[in-house]
């Protein structure tokens, strides 16, 4: 099968060329390219966790029963009585939490900021990863993004705008960090193996989803909701810190690396050329359909992921009335299923193709089982809302099979342009970064007028979105490198 594996530009005879010039295969087992993908893993939980814990806490911050005029058009006060007895304050939140006046549509706007900055520095994030380095562009937004979180308390304090503009200024950190990561597995991970490496990789973002979720409504409710910014802020610049001191760019600079596992890596890449010194072409790539399949396909799942992050804790603490403790634990477990699914998937995709699969029928199968089941669960879930155990069964799967998607459509761009992958996976997500912006507006515009049916119309909204991408990946997705990737040579008349 020649299409087995594009990903680095060959067919099945040549990855066997490969394996007969390596040694001997490096086992995977306390290897050091699955330790690099540990500590990938452990920044994406970081990264994701810091992105989304306004989510979680909105519930505590936000002032549900009182609609009394705000201080400096934002704040509240304290929920403490004038003479600042904190026995009197409300039992839901702490005494010494601020809340604050927000509308559903405010807090779609706050949602949504931190996406404005991610859009501007995603795709350019891994193209200055594949330039200087992916360990001092994710080691930076780590440490700036962490930054940034412990001041949040501070920004809503002094307003809205104060807060509006700490979010965007995160995004940007974010963007690099979660864009400037996969640039590192054009150099640490076989061609055989990158669904795996890669699965793992961002696995990290869905631990960090559940468990931000899972701690957040515990922390919001017993030490009040800054002590969730400060804890995971705090965490964050400990990972800087393990990010730095255990990180390499390739295995020919990694001190530590077995010498076989180095040979291994190294040979297995052999064929595959630098990046670094080709030029992008930015015109054939704007009027390539699969590069363009995958970003819309991308945007489209993502409009349903948001949907599920962002509004999961809102949706089962305002349908089914639950403080925001037992919230936090139902909103975190359709993330604990999706992480084991997106593990599971990674290494099935891999055992495929080793099976004589297609690569592209691969490619699609997988990013048809993320998108159709989730989306057509989460588009039946208002209509059984007074069921309280099938309304968060069809939230879990809808979530867990989502992740299906990670080894189809997010790791298309390895495929279909190796050499210039890092740039593209950071392109893609840019893209559907876009979802992340205007899921939360738009959505917080339909729940804002009509307040009977607009869980039902977010829900709607998101299935036609989802299966509209789907259609077109389905149709102009391919497997196979592009001519505008392969490599040129220049001639000299």
């Amino acid at each position: 099968m020649t299409e087995l594996s594009p990903t680095a530009g060959k067919n099945s005879q040549d990855i066997q060329g490969d394996e007969k010039l390596s040694p001997r295969k490096a086992p995977s087992i306390c290897s050091t390219r699955y330790g690099i993908a540990f500590i990938v893993h452990l920044c994406n939980f970081i990264i994701m966790a810091q992105n989304i814990i306004m989510n979680i806490t909105m519930v505590a911050m936000v002032n549900n029963t009182s609609h009394q005029p705000s201080f400096n058009g934002s704040t509240e006060g304290l929920p403490v009585d004038s003479f600042g007895d904190p026995n009197n304050s409300p039992k839901s939140l702490p005494a010494r939490a601020p809340v604050y006046d927000w509308n559903p549509q405010i807090q779609g706007i706050i949602f949504s900021a931190i996406n404005y900055g991610m859009i501007l520095t995603l795709a350019p994030s891994g193209y200055l990863a594949g330039r200087v380095g992916t360990k001092r562009v994710v080691g930076a937004a780590l440490l700036g993004s962490s930054l940034l979180v412990l001041f949040t308390p501070l920004a809503a304090d002094f307003g809205l705008v104060f807060l509006i503009a700490t979010r965007i200024l995160q995004g940007i950190s974010l963007g690099l960090g979660y864009g400037g990561q996969f640039a590192i597995w054009e150099r640490w991970s076989p061609p055989h193996e990158r669904s795996r490496l890669c699965g793992i990789a961002v696995s990290g973002l869905l631990l960090g989803t559940c468990i931000a979720i899972l701690l957040g409504g515990i922390i919001s409710q017993t030490l009040g909701w800054p002590s969730v910014f400060y804890i995971f802020g705090g965490f964050g610049c400990i990972c800087f810190l393990l990010w730095c001191a255990l990180v390499y760019d390739d295995p020919v600079t990694h001190p530590w690396i077995n010498i076989t596992e180095k040979e291994y890596i190294i040979s297995s890449l052999a064929q595959q050329v630098n990046s670094t010194k080709q030029p992008l072409p930015i015109k054939a790539m704007v009027r390539s359909l699969p590069l363009w399949s995958m970003c819309v396909c991308c945007f489209s799942h993502q409009w349903l992921i948001n949907i599920i992050i962002i509004y999961a804790p809102t949706y089962i603490s305002s349908v089914f009335n639950i403080d925001i403790k037992n919230s936090g634990f139902l909103s975190a477990l359709p993330f604990i299923i999706a992480w084991v699914i997106c593990l599971l998937g990674s290494y099935l995709a891999d055992f495929l193709l080793t099976k004589n699969f297609r690569l592209v029928t691969v490619r699609k199968i997988a990013t048809v089982l993320g998108n159709v089941p989730s989306s057509t669960f989460l588009l039946v879930l208002p209509f059984v809302a007074s069921n309280y155990i099938i309304a968060v069964s069809l939230l879990t799967l809808s979530c867990g099979l989502g992740l299906l998607c990670q080894p189809g459509v997010y790791v298309n761009a390895l495929d279909i342009a190796p050499r210039h992958s890092s740039f593209l996976m950071g392109a893609s997500r840019a893209f559907a970064q876009i979802s992340a912006v205007l899921a939360p507006t738009v959505s917080g515009f339909l729940l804002s007028q009509d307040p009977e049916f607009g869980w039902r119309n977010v829900f709607s909204l998101s299935f036609v979105i989802n299966t509209l991408g789907l259609i077109f990946y389905l149709i102009f997705g391919k497997a196979d490198v592009q001519d505008w990737a392969k490599e040129r040579k220049l001639t000299h008349l």
